[in-house]
């Protein structure tokens, strides 16, 4: 994964939580898994108080979900998305 992609997830601080919503054996939940066993050390490195919640369940289909300030929370879909896609979400969101 890029360097240059996950240095640009540095987040905003009005971003609370992160929460990766991820299946430990789909196909479909492949690239968060690359994302979390090579990305997230340097991603929590960039962001070192923010909290990281990784969820594994079972048969759930991959989602990332951004808590904001006042509770404000949005989702997105991460299904079939690659480690590099998780990253870019990430960013778009942490804006």
């Amino acid at each position: 994964m890029r360097l240059s992609l996950l240095r640009a997830a540095r987040l905003n601080p009005a971003v609370k939580e992160l929460r990766l919503h991820l299946c430990q054996t789909g196909e479909e939940s492949k690239g968060v898994r690359d994302f979390v066993s090579s990305g997230y050390a340097q991603f929590k490195r960039e962001n070192p108080k923010l909290p990281i919640l990784v969820r594994e369940c079972s048969g759930v289909q991959p989602r990332l979900w951004v808590r904001y300030e006042m509770g404000k929370e949005k989702s997105v879909t991460l299904t079939n998305a690659g480690a590099a896609d998780v990253a870019k979400h990430i960013a778009e969101l942490g804006k």
